[in-house]
């Protein structure tokens, strides 16, 4: 079955804090077994890589209802259920969410403090009233991941108007960027009639005795990039004594031209238009940082003595 969102959980939260003070962690163990997740499933990540999926859901539906008064932190990563939440169990409701939440006046005034954003994802719960489904990390991450989206969208775009010579030297700079090249002479565009297929050279020593050859192909979305055009480049390499290369495009590769770059002896790299996008956003190619936004939590050790 699919992760369950946040609020879905607090029901089966509740009923666990119920039965005595529990720790977090425990508590998304035993969740995630009455849920029969799969190992796939448990181990899902959030985009930051920071924290599970499920273990983050499990948290904020504890957050939301500790807002409420149903239930209480009691330590370092540990709950129980309140007597208000023991109240709200004998009800027998089929489901708790932030709109049963909202009947109470702690929870109401947490709501109303928070900013409201037309962006999150919402959706209309049985009674009526709108609520919002995604996790503040979620909801982070979404918004972050349409932004990223777009800018590699517009970076492709820009590349593919640009001239051959421009796209060449920014796959050099790419290259230098992620740390690849050395020495003054580190790296350079070749790109001149008569060049074999090779755009542009990468030194990965002073002297120059170990070289990456590079081949850069502008083509516009849908034109794939056939096994013809990598045989060729690789027979350019060949002709130089070369066994490393890096093909880059901006657009994506025919099976037959990843099956053919896979088979060869040579080290040879294929970076379609996704990868190269993520790329120059990953080493600040192209791209400048506009805001940085530091998101914080509780230094447990800090507080550790206390508890």
């Amino acid at each position: 079955m699919a992760i369950p969102d946040y609020q879905t959980l607090m029901l089966p939260v509740l009923r666990v804090a119920a039965g005595g003070e529990v720790a977090t962690r425990d508590c998304v163990e035993q969740l995630a077994r009455e849920f029969k997740l799969t190992d796939d499933e448990r181990a899902q990540l959030l985009p930051s890589g920071k924290q599970t999926v499920f273990a983050n859901r499990v948290h904020w539906a504890t957050t939301y209802m500790a807002k409420a008064g149903v239930v209480r932190r009691t330590g370092r990563g540990r709950f129980t259920a309140t007597d208000r939440g023991l109240e709200l169990l004998k009800q027998g409701l089929r489901r708790i969410d932030n709109s049963v939440l909202d009947k109470f006046e702690e929870f109401r005034a947490f709501r109303t403090a928070r900013p409201q954003d037309p962006s999150v994802p919402e959706e209309r719960g049985a009674a009526g009233p709108v609520i919002d489904v995604a996790t503040p990390e979620e909801r982070i991450e979404t918004a972050y991941s349409e932004v990223d989206d777009e800018l590699r969208t517009e970076l492709l775009d820009r590349i593919i108007k640009s001239t051959p010579g421009f796209f060449e030297n920014l796959v050099v700079d790419l290259l230098l960027a992620m740390g690849y090249g050395a020495g003054a002479d580190a790296g350079k565009r070749i790109g001149r009639s008569g060049d074999g297929g090779i755009d542009g050279v990468i030194n990965e020593d002073a002297l120059g005795l170990d070289i990456v050859y590079i081949q850069a192909k502008r083509y516009g979305p849908g034109n794939a990039v056939g096994v013809d055009k990598v045989r060729e480049f690789s027979g350019a390499m060949e002709e130089r004594g070369a066994m490393k290369g890096v093909f880059v495009t901006t657009s994506h590769f025919a099976p037959g031209a990843r099956a053919f770059a896979e088979r060869v002896p040579k080290r040879l790299i294929l970076i379609d238009g996704s990868e190269l996008s993520r790329l120059l956003v990953q080493y600040r190619v192209g791209v400048r940082a506009v805001r940085t936004i530091e998101l914080k939590k509780i230094d447990l050790d800090y507080f550790e003595e206390q508890e």
